[in-house]
């Protein structure tokens, strides 16, 4: 049998957990209850929830007064709360604490006169949820996904603030930085990028390189997970992302001795689970 090493820290992190307990808790309290979006990007978390009578809400139509909504982990833009509390809804904040310190610095580097940058992904719900709280601050800013992105959209500035999206890449981000810092007289730099993030980020690095094979668990949809799995691939070639254990191919584990293990941040630990059993039958 194959020697199975599962990194530490991969499943669910402490903004995920918050949410998802959320979730279940107002669909036990209140029989019924919706999330503005996907509660996380995992497919299966969400059918779960589906069970217990918490629903993706598809339109704002569909709420009337006294209903219950989440707003997920991702957070929201500060017109969409309050466009909620008129709406006379019950309103649950599950956005990550993480994510909710990202707002505050946008909105101290706006306050201090800085044109913002925030390194993310384009029309992703946190990145939304970001610039709403910029337009908010009455700031000015851009989104950049990669250096190409960054050197075509790059403001001739003097002051620029940088923020992050929680879960970018770290190394993106500091060569980002750097870019930024040679080209303007000023720069203020919170790096946003959640503890959970880093830590998965560099388990990975690590584990990539000590095996020979190399599973990443996740939402398809999930941009920590998807990171996951492009700096897992570029250290081991034979990396392979996955969201069930139904998704696992023989054939990656011919030969194979030594079988690394991770998931995203939104990743439940059953579902880790399912896919360690699966391996071990594959390669028992």
């Amino acid at each position: 049998m194959a020697n199975i090493k599962v990194a530490e820290s991969a499943g669910f992190c402490f903004g995920v957990k918050i949410a998802v307990d959320s979730a279940v808790e107002a669909g036990k309290k209140f029989g019924k209850a919706f999330t503005n979006g996907p509660i996380i990007h995992n497919k299966q978390v969400v059918q779960f929830l589906e069970g217990l009578n918490v629903k993706e809400l598809k339109s704002y139509d569909q709420l009337k007064r006294g209903d219950t909504i989440l707003i997920r982990s991702h957070g929201v833009p500060p017109k969409t709360e309050r466009m909620l509390n008129q709406l006379g809804v019950n309103v649950i904040d599950a956005t990550c604490p993480f994510v909710k310190k990202v707002h505050e610095k946008v909105k101290q580097l706006v306050e201090e006169g800085y044109y913002v940058v925030i390194i993310g992904e384009e029309g992703h719900p946190e990145v939304i949820g970001i610039l709403g709280h910029l337009e908010e601050a009455g700031g000015k800013g851009i989104v950049v996904e990669n250096m190409e992105d960054l050197i075509r959209k790059f403001p001739r500035r003097n002051k620029v603030g940088v923020v992050a999206q929680t879960t970018q890449n770290e190394e993106f981000f500091e060569e980002a930085v750097g870019y930024i810092a040679s080209n303007v007289e000023e720069l203020k730099v919170f790096n946003t990028i959640c503890d959970a993030t880093s830590v998965r980020q560099e388990e990975v690095k690590r584990l990539a390189k000590e095996v020979d094979v190399m599973i990443i668990i996740g939402g398809k949809h999930s941009g920590n997970t998807r990171r996951l799995a492009q700096i897992s691939k570029a250290l081991n070639p034979n990396t392979y992302h996955v969201e069930k254990a139904d998704e696992l191919d023989s054939e990656w584990f011919k030969n194979a001795e030594n079988i690394g293990v991770s998931a995203g941040a939104s990743t439940p630990d059953w579902i880790i689970k399912e896919v360690v059993e699966r391996i071990r039958e594959i390669t028992g």
